[in-house]
C-alpha cells in the first residue's frame, strides 16, 4: 500500500528481521521499564504457531524502515464454555523521529483493515484509549470481556477491544487470554540485548515496571 509517493506498508521479510528488532528497541527503550523487552518478544513470536504471518507488517519511507506492527491469534474463554477466536496486536511502533506525524494512525488503520479482510472477528489489546480510540477501539469491559488474572475491582482501562466483524461479540461474556509467547524471561532478554549496541537502562517517572 502506498500512503503517498514516499511511504509504503508491506509484509516483513527475513531480511528485515534485525532492522525491525533494532527499530522496536529504539522505540521502546526506557519507556515502560528500564531498557525494554519488546525487541526480544517479536524475535520469539515469529516462530510461535499463533503468529499471523499475513499481518506481519512494516512501514517504509524512502526505503527507510520507520514502523512495524504484528498480530497473534488467541482466545476468549467464554463463560458458556466456548472458546471464541480473536487476535491481539503488537508490539506496534513508529521510529522516534517520525512520531506525531500520523504515521502510527495510518499504520494502525491499514493493519486493522487487513485483519478484517482476513476474517478476524475482533482484536483485543493493552493500550491507551486516547490513541486507539481514534481507530474505533473501546474499553473491553463495554463488551463484557475480562482480562485474565485481573481482580474485579482493579482498573482495566488499559484493556481495549475493537470488533472487526460488527456484532461478533454479541452475547459473549468471558476472559481474554494473552498469548503465552508474550511472557519472556528477563535473563533471556538481557542475553539477546547484548547482541545490540550498548544503551543505558534508566528508571524514569511513568514507567510501569
Amino acid at each position: 500500500m502506498n500512503i503517498n509517493n514516499y511511504c509504503q506498508i508491506r509484509l516483513e521479510t527475513k531480511e528485515d528481521y534485525r532492522k525491525v528488532e533494532n527499530l522496536i528497541r529504539e522505540a521502546f527503550w526506557n519507556v515502560y521499564r528500564p531498557g525494554c523487552s519488546e525487541h526480544y518478544v517479536i524475535h520469539v513470536l515469529r516462530d510461535d504457531p499463533a503468529f499471523v504471518k499475513e499481518l506481519d507488517l512494516v512501514m517504509e519511507q524512502n526505503g527507510i524502515l520507520i514502523g512495524q506492527n504484528m498480530f497473534m491469534r488467541t482466545l476468549i474463554n467464554a463463560d458458556d464454555g466456548r472458546d471464541i477466536p480473536v487476535v491481539t496486536m503488537g508490539p506496534i511502533c513508529i521510529a522516534p523521529d517520525f512520531r506525531r506525524q500520523r504515521y502510527g494512525l495510518k499504520l494502525l488503520n491499514y493493519s486493522l483493515k487487513k485483519a478484517s479482510e482476513l476474517g478476524y472477528g475482533a482484536v483485543l489489546i493493552e493500550g491507551d484509549i486516547g490513541f486507539y480510540g481514534k481507530c474505533g477501539f473501546n474499553y473491553a469491559s463495554k463488551f463484557s470481556i475480562r482480562y485474565h488474572d485481573l481482580p474485579e475491582d482493579a482498573d482495566s482501562s488499559f484493556f481495549l477491544c475493537k470488533e472487526l466483524i460488527p456484532g461478533y461479540l454479541n452475547g459473549i461474556t468471558g476472559v481474554y487470554q494473552t498469548p503465552k509467547g508474550y511472557y519472556v524471561d528477563d535473563a533471556d532478554v538481557d542475553e539477546f540485548d547484548r547482541s545490540f549496541p550498548t544503551k543505558t537502562k534508566m528508571k524514569l517517572p511513568g514507567q510501569l515496571f
